[in-house]
């Protein structure tokens, strides 16, 4: 399945229907329920429920990809990259305990939460012999899984602690927090996914496709110089510190020490 790149052309007829919350603003974290931002595939055929999921999931900086059925799934999962994978297992088109064992046979290690009514202790052991990250039974609190998304990528990370440090500058994600020479800056939700992105892999260099790809959804139309304008602005928080965000032209971008 083709996916039309969402860098070159704002507004481009999407060819996979997913259904997103699109955010108001470009939230200041400090204002609302901080977070690490990542991207996120929840799997739900409730429309209402998962409005309420992606809406909240976005106040904390995340972008969410919504498939309504296991075949939208894997269309989304042929596209692009995951982090993190909301999976219901009453769907319109079969089971997603077969979901989840397809992932696992096939070695995908992306993080899979459950979230349904099943409540037997019987379907809570089975859908984790099956490999699932966790198991959070509706109706649940968004706070409960807000936390255990953040527990879960933790674990999956291997993250023994928060706060990451990089050429003079140190970043905790789960806060919002960059401080650079002593001084604390704030950062808004596509700033600190950025920096996510560029800290994970420092000196690789990401095209701004890639970088399109993990910092919007689909249903976003983003204009061609969307990723310059985040660059820009992250660029500024940075000054002061020892790194630096170079531009390879016609590649990318990659974050460096001076």
């Amino acid at each position: 399945m083709f996916l039309p790149n969402r860098c070159a052309k704002a507004g481009a007829n999407l060819l996979l229907q997913v259904q997103t919350i699109r955010p108001k603003a470009d939230i200041n974290l400090s204002c609302a329920t901080k977070g690490s931002g990542m991207r996120f595939l929840m799997i739900e055929d409730s429309e209402d429920l998962a409005q309420s999921v992606a809406e909240r999931l976005r106040l904390d900086g995340h972008a969410v990809d919504r498939a309504g059925s296991l075949a939208e799934a894997e269309d989304c999962l042929s596209a692009a990259p995951y982090d993190l994978i909301l999976l219901d297992l009453s769907l319109p088109d079969g089971d997603g305990r077969g979901f989840l064992t397809r992932q696992r046979r096939a070695r995908r290690d992306v993080p899979i939460i459950v979230m349904t009514a099943r409540a037997a202790v019987s379907d809570r052991v089975d859908v984790l012999d099956l490999g699932a990250d966790d198991y959070l039974t509706k109706p649940f609190d968004f706070a409960e899984l807000e936390a255990r998304c953040r527990a879960v990528l933790r674990r999956r990370g291997g993250a023994s602690e928060t706060v990451q440090r990089f050429a003079g500058f140190t970043f905790n994600p789960l806060t919002a927090q960059l401080v650079v020479a002593g001084e604390a800056r704030e950062l808004r939700n596509r700033e600190l996914r950025l920096l996510e992105i560029l800290l994970a892999a420092p000196e690789r260099i990401f095209s701004k496709a890639q970088l399109c790809d993990r910092l919007f959804s689909y249903a976003e139309s983003v204009s061609d110089n969307a990723i310059e304008v985040y660059i820009a602005r992250l660029r500024k928080k940075l000054e002061g510190s020892g790194a630096r965000i170079d531009t390879v032209r016609g590649i990318g971008y990659r974050l460096s020490a001076q």
